[in-house]
């Protein structure tokens, strides 16, 4: 029977004996960014008293995928051996600790082989996590920042099926052109931004408030905006905010939010 509070939301109940579980997102991994990449893989290779019992990944956990093909490029090109090393690390991980992964702005190329070769399991944007008989929202955030208009009209438009079948068409090399040129223009916008980490628009307080409302759960988990922070949403709702990665940054940015009984939990992580 439909759940008239749920029928928009993907649902994930979590096995009784998950004790706890962790949450990132906005990694933005990259070749070109070592020192993010090192403190990522020190924490997918933390000793097993240090790990959750399941890691769900937000979105953006790349800072661009253009297509699962790339995988198989030729070895001496630097992005696809970046991306057969982080799909390795990954994989490795989930033999042990179940990784579920839920498309951002910047990975919603990732399909299910490369999913399959990074051992991920996908999850639909937003979907409900029933962990030890409460609910939580769980979202990368981006559909929410409706104050942006022109990322919202680009967004509507690279979703499309249409959109997504002509860009995987394009050879490799034009498609990472295209990427590059996205990348520059993210770049440009950053530097004209005063703020570390740039503030864009922020989630929108009454849609969040709406989603949580027809999902049956007071607390929304998201990343996207870059800004950590836990906000109260009134009647009991609440929205908490991810933290992005950046290593190299000053000071260096690295956070896992984790989910016990006792509530949600900010662990810092060593960033060098």
């Amino acid at each position: 029977m439909t759940n008239p509070l749920t029928d928009r939301f993907a649902e994930l109940r979590a096995p009784a004996q998950w004790q706890a579980v962790d949450f990132i997102s906005d990694l933005h991994l990259q070749a070109s960014d070592p020192t993010t990449f090192a403190c990522w893989r020190r924490f997918l290779q933390r000793s097993p008293v240090e790990r959750a019992d399941a890691l769900f990944i937000l979105g953006d956990l790349f800072e661009v995928w253009v297509g699962d093909d790339a995988l198989d490029a030729p070895a001496d090109r630097a992005d696809p051996a970046f991306w057969r090393h982080c799909a390795a690390l990954l994989q490795a991980h989930s033999q042990h600790t179940p990784v579920y992964f839920m498309a951002g702005n910047r990975d919603f190329l990732l399909g299910q082989a490369g999913l399959s070769s990074c051992g991920m399991q996908a999850l639909p944007d937003p979907t409900v996590l029933d962990f030890q008989g409460q609910r939580w929202l769980l979202s990368h955030g981006d559909a929410l920042c409706l104050d942006d208009t022109d990322y919202m009209r680009f967004r509507a438009q690279v979703r499309t099926p249409e959109w997504q079948s002509a860009f995987l068409a394009q050879p490799l090399a034009q498609r990472e052109a295209v990427a590059r040129g996205l990348r520059q223009q993210s770049e440009a916008r950053k530097r004209s931004n005063a703020h570390d980490p740039p503030l864009w628009a922020d989630v929108d307080a009454e849609a969040a408030r709406q989603w949580l409302q027809r999902a049956g759960a007071p607390t929304l988990i998201h990343g996207h905006t870059h800004r950590p922070a836990s906000h109260d949403l009134g009647n009991g709702l609440q929205r908490v905010v991810l933290s992005d990665w950046d290593a190299a940054a000053l000071p260096p940015r690295g956070e896992v939010l984790r989910l016990t009984a006792s509530g949600l939990q900010r662990l810092p992580l060593k960033t060098a």
